[in-house]
């Protein structure tokens, strides 16, 4: 093989994926997270009234964050890793429902974060549903 074609295929393999699938990320945030957040991610699901902290807004996140969509605070949130107070202690941690093929995605940083397939999907449709202010 040429140097040249090792190395193309050297970056493309080391590249982070950017594979995110906002529809499959809808389903699944339906099937796993409306139930309090709301279909809308208002933080109106019909378990909202229940709940000792109410849930987010999750269609403010991005206005939070000085007009950014916090990427890679939004994976870690939903798999586990940054504690999420809720209903008096943690949210369900959902990286271990959600496990699965992991993908590599960029933060608004430019730091890689490596999540399940499903975790990053539901981040990329929570991306589409953002709030301007």
């Amino acid at each position: 093989m040429r140097p040249t074609v090792l190395i193309l295929a050297a970056l493309a393999a080391a590249s982070p994926a950017l594979s995110e699938d906002a529809e499959i990320g809808q389903r699944l945030f339906t099937d796993h997270c409306a139930t309090c957040h709301g279909i809308g991610a208002e933080g109106d699901g019909p378990m909202a009234a229940v709940l000792s902290v109410r849930p987010a807004d999750l269609t403010a996140l991005s206005a939070g964050n000085g007009g950014n969509f916090p990427t890679d605070r939004v994976v870690r949130r939903i798999d586990g890793t940054t504690e999420v107070l809720a209903h008096g202690g943690a949210m369900p941690l959902f990286g271990l429902i959600l496990e699965g093929p992991s993908e590599a995605i960029l933060a608004p940083d430019g730091s890689e974060v490596i999540a399940p397939e499903a975790i990053v999907d539901i981040a990329a449709w929570l991306q589409t549903v953002q709030k301007e202010n």
